[in-house]
């Protein structure tokens, strides 16, 4: 399979959280940074003082980043006394690296790549928390030349937003599970904003991996946009909140106060019904095209939500379950993607979830 750009790349607790604050100067990657003030643990808090910094893949002037947003502007990251500072990287290989690096304690990424990463080299990553239950990507292509089935994707090039990261496998996986040869489907490097839109009414790609809230603003915009969602063929494709075993070890408190801003957050888009107060509370403080357009946002969040729950919202949030974790492994080990034999039970771990939840 090849791989071409049509675009140009664009401890102890105290130093611990030092070396969070130090991420800005360390990873050379992120367009924005984000921050929320913290304060002394709420009484029954599950976190510490002091600044951490999230690693995220994800550009953050998108909805779905809205779980760590509203943590940030609903202060449910503050509750828990922990100041989070939101920096983006460059794609889930540079994520991991540098949460490797000390750098940054806490990072999202998609399960394919834990699970690639662990089995192949040991990395000691963990995964402490399963956000999505379903595919988070959708493959956005024009209903004149559909990719409606596996089948679709044979002999067309996709978009892909980094070269090897989480996409370009999920890609790969959707063909690998139809039993179709990967590398019969070329992947190129492209943008992941909606006006990328205009290389597949070229044919210059037969479509191209976005977010959810991506796929339905291109479809708002073009009557002849149509999205496939690879979690129809897909079961590993789930996002999962990572940290290092050094970071659990010595400092707990910190990554379960994150932890719990992130169940509070999540809980009041679950609680919010049509999202009136969750949308008021992330436009007090942001401003992007996705959340600033009600009809797309309020789609946009449903889905996620749906996603985020399984369906089902009397269910837990967050809460790893093994099942489903183990089958994704055994999906990825089937088609190659990852090496086999690995102790996957011992790559996640619910302990740094809120007590009512682990």
């Amino acid at each position: 399979m090849s791989t071409q750009s049509l675009i140009p790349s664009s401890l102890s607790r105290r130093a611990f959280l030092r070396r969070s604050a130090m991420a800005t100067a360390a990873v050379a990657a992120g367009p924005t940074l984000l921050s929320a003030c913290g304060s002394s643990p709420a009484a029954g808090g599950g976190g510490g003082e002091g600044a951490m910094t999230f690693l995220s893949l994800l550009p953050l002037e998108t909805l779905s980043m809205s779980p760590e947003l509203l943590a940030v502007a609903g202060g449910h990251f503050a509750k828990h006394g922990v100041e989070v500072e939101l920096q983006a990287v460059k794609g889930s290989p540079q994520a991991m690296q540098t949460l490797l690096s000390g750098v940054g304690p806490v990072s999202r990424i998609g399960q394919i790549d834990v699970m690639t990463a662990v089995a192949e080299s040991k990395q000691p990553i963990v995964n402490i928390g399963t956000l999505s239950r379903g595919s988070s990507l959708r493959i956005v292509y024009s209903k004149n030349d559909p990719l409606e089935k596996p089948e679709d994707f044979v002999g067309k090039t996709i978009g892909v937003p980094s070269e090897g990261g989480t996409s370009s496998k999920v890609v790969s996986l959707v063909l690998a599970n139809a039993g179709l040869d990967p590398a019969k489907t070329q992947q190129q490097v492209t943008g992941l904003t909606p006006g990328t839109f205009t290389l597949v009414q070229q044919g210059r790609i037969a479509g191209y991996a976005v977010s959810i809230d991506t796929a339905n603003i291109v479809q708002s915009q073009h009557d002849d946009a149509g999205v496939f969602d690879p979690g129809t063929v897909v079961k590993a494709d789930t996002q999962v909140y990572v940290s290092t075993r050094e970071v659990m070890k010595n400092n707990p408190e910190a990554l379960k106060g994150f932890m719990a801003g992130i169940h509070d957050a999540l809980a009041a888009y679950v609680a919010d019904e049509n999202f009136d107060k969750t949308l008021a509370t992330l436009r007090e403080k942001y401003s992007f095209a996705t959340l600033d357009d009600d009809t797309i946002a309020r789609k946009s969040l449903g889905e996620m939500r749906e996603i985020w729950t399984g369906g089902d919202p009397d269910q837990p949030l967050l809460v790893t379950d093994e099942s489903a974790w183990l089958a994704g492994y055994e999906e990825l080990t089937k088609a190659g993607i990852a090496k086999p034999g690995g102790d996957a039970t011992s790559w996640f771990d619910n302990s740094m979830l809120p007590e009512s939840q682990a």
